[in-house]
């Protein structure tokens, strides 16, 4: 199994990205700079971050002194918002960061001992205006009228834990404070000013202790609304102080929908939203999608790690891979490829190895082009999880699947659910699991002539048809058994009790409804009045023409009796060859609330006849 936490190795090709980004931090030499980088989620995002905050920080071991120690030491922070959710505010905990670390770096300095408490008052004073809630805090009166029993306790900790304390004293006269000094009696507190007094501080001790603080921002994405926006604002607190800079990642539409709901009934538009963190950021960076090449390559990767843990392949072979593989992409705009040949040479004359890249090729040209994967990283890495946790799941069960059968089929879950449940829907003992359909749609696929419905002729599925191995000859209650995940499964006769079987052999001769029927259908439940219902319907199938009421009968009784089954009587409505539906079963079908929807969808596809299309376009006139 593969873990979702990010990591510094490329699989991705995001490693060019990252030299650029740090290389511009770098060339920076102290000046302020914000990078932004946007994508959505699963996209890479923190993997990138991590990437780039492993090129700033020191080889490990390496102590800088005055003969090694480089113009513009990095000083590397990582702060994820999400973790302080709930807990305490974002604000405050990026503020008791950033003051931790300078503490820690300035331990052995006593020349700036003073800087650093007047760093620490700075802080606190700014904690406990925000936590009064009011726009100005003297310290003549302690704490703003109104907000004095909301807050007391919390103003209390912060200052009994810094140091000894001769006396807290809050009221409406004077504040006694610290030792140290954190705090001074009398003094009128100003906002404007303690931003800037506590900017001009931190600037001046970076300058001192000759660093450049780079704050990387990471899963603001993950975070409610009002936790996303106190988080950049603290972010401007210490935006653009020399020898700083921030790398901040978000998704550029969820940080807009956070704009929007914090300013609730202002009636701000979307450009609005969008130039609020743009005016955080100096350059803008977006995720690249990842292209066909490097989604094959990705794939590639996450199998032969796994291999490599098993001892299918040798570590050298996989470190081999990983220095290859993004060598390779580098070099994609001359036509340099991860093709077949490429594939083979890395994994050697190993037949298991290279089924697999045969796999991996077949599976990245379609979890590329599908909209329900669109090459998402995470999307791709939780389809081989969930692949290789069916495999894991049916030794035990004396099932015997190979991968490639197992990726197939989840594939078509994951990209065509409705074609899966379809397929799914034809599978029963009568027919030892094997689906004639699917048979004939393979072969239609391989000679290139029309595929029959409910296949769509479209490339997704005309690529799935193709990729190794065909399944229209295999029994397919194994996968269907192992992918119950995705949905009940009945594979024949074998949940169906007595009354049940009655019921369903009635259903295949009713022509209309009657009481017995319906007594029967009370009689064994909805449950069983579902796989009945299912089971009727497919033993009817080659005899169906589409153009009589009492062909629907079994679908509109079974409907009638237990409404929860509507759902699947949608679903099997929806199999339907739509060059062959008449307008006669049209006003019963009307009639029916489980199947209005898909009427509505029939009339607008083209296969559909004019006659028929006139029926629905009817029934529309007349509600």
């Amino acid at each position: 199994m593969w873990h979702d936490n990010e990591t510094a190795i490329d699989y991705l090709n995001f490693g060019v990205v990252a030299d650029a980004c740090a290389s511009m931090l770098t060339q920076a030499k102290g000046e302020p700079i914000s990078i932004g980088v946007s994508g959505g989620w699963g996209t890479g995002k923190s993997s990138l971050v991590k990437m780039i905050a492993t090129r700033l920080k020191a080889p490990s071991g390496v102590v800088p002194n005055e003969s090694n120690k480089p113009a513009n030491d990095f000083v590397v922070l990582t702060f994820n918002p999400w973790l302080y959710q709930d807990f305490e505010s974002a604000r405050s905990a990026l503020l008791q960061i950033v003051g931790d670390e300078i503490v820690k770096l300035a331990k052995e300095n006593e020349k700036i001992a003073d800087k650093v408490t007047e760093l620490w008052r700075r802080i606190n004073l700014l904690r406990i205006a925000q936590l009064s809630g009011e726009a100005a805090l003297t310290l003549t009166t302690g704490i703003p009228i109104g907000a004095l029993g909301k807050t007391f306790n919390s103003i209390a900790n912060f200052f009994t834990s810094e140091g000894t304390t001769d006396e807290i004293a809050i009221d409406s006269e004077a504040i006694t404070a610290t030792k140290n000094g954190l705090l001074k009696p009398k003094e009128l507190f100003s906002m404007p000013a303690n931003i800037q007094a506590f900017r001009d501080t931190l600037e001046s001790l970076l300058a001192e202790l000759e660093i450049t603080l780079v704050i990387f921002v990471d899963d603001l994405d993950r975070c409610l609304p009002q936790t996303a926006i106190s988080t950049l604002e603290s972010i401007r607190l210490l935006l653009f102080i020399r020898r700083s800079a921030f790398v901040i990642a978000a998704d550029n539409d969820f940080i807009k929908a956070a704009v929007k709901v914090h300013f609730d009934g202002a009636g701000i538009s979307s450009d609005v939203a969008t130039n609020y963190f743009d005016k955080l950021i100096q350059v803008p960076l977006h995720v690249p999608r990842l292209g066909l090449n490097e989604a094959k390559a990705y794939l590639v990767l996450l199998l032969l790690e796994r291999e490599a843990k098993f001892g299918s392949l040798t570590l050298e072979q996989f470190e081999r891979a990983l220095e290859l593989i993004p060598a390779r992409l580098r070099n994609s705009w001359k036509g340099e490829t991860i093709n077949q040949e490429f594939l083979y040479d890395l994994v050697g004359a190993n037949e298991a190895l290279r089924s697999l890249m045969n796999l991996a090729e077949g599976l990245a040209s379609l979890l590329h082009g599908s909209s329900a994967v669109n090459a998402n990283p995470r999307l791709m890495k939780r389809f081989l999880n969930t692949v290789y946790l069916r495999e894991a799941l049916s030794a035990p069960q004396g099932i015997k699947l190979d991968i490639a059968a197992l990726a197939k089929w989840h594939l078509l879950e994951r990209c065509d659910e409705s074609l899966a449940e379809a397929i799914a829907g034809q599978v029963h003992s009568d027919n030892d699991g094997r689906v004639q359909l699917l048979a004939d749609a393979e072969e239609a696929a391989t000679k290139q002539v029309d595929l029959p419905t409910p296949f769509k002729s479209n490339p997704f599925t005309r690529q799935w048809l193709q990729l190794p191995p065909l399944l229209g000859t295999e029994d397919l209650r194994p996968l269907l058994h192992l992918s119950r995940d995705s949905g009940t499964r009945d594979f024949g006769d074998d949940n169906m009790n007595p009354d049940s079987r009655k019921l369903r052999d009635a259903l295949k001769n009713a022509t209309s409804g009657h009481q017995s029927l319906t007594d029967l259908m009370n009689k064994v439940g909805p449950d069983q009045t579902e796989l009945a219902m299912t089971k009727a319907w497919q033993s009817c199938s080659n005899a169906r023409t589409w153009r009589r009421n009492e062909e629907i009968v079994m679908l509109v009784e079974c409907c009638k009796t237990f409404p929860v089954l509507g759902k699947k009587a949608a679903g099997l409505l929806e199999q339907a060859p739509l060059k062959q539906v008449g307008p006669g079963i049209i006003p019963t079908l009307g009639a029916q609330p489980w199947a209005r929807e898909i009427l509505e969808r029939w009339v607008d596809v083209n296969e559909l006849s004019k006659p028929t299309k006139a029926a629905i376009e009817n029934l529309r006139k007349k509600h």
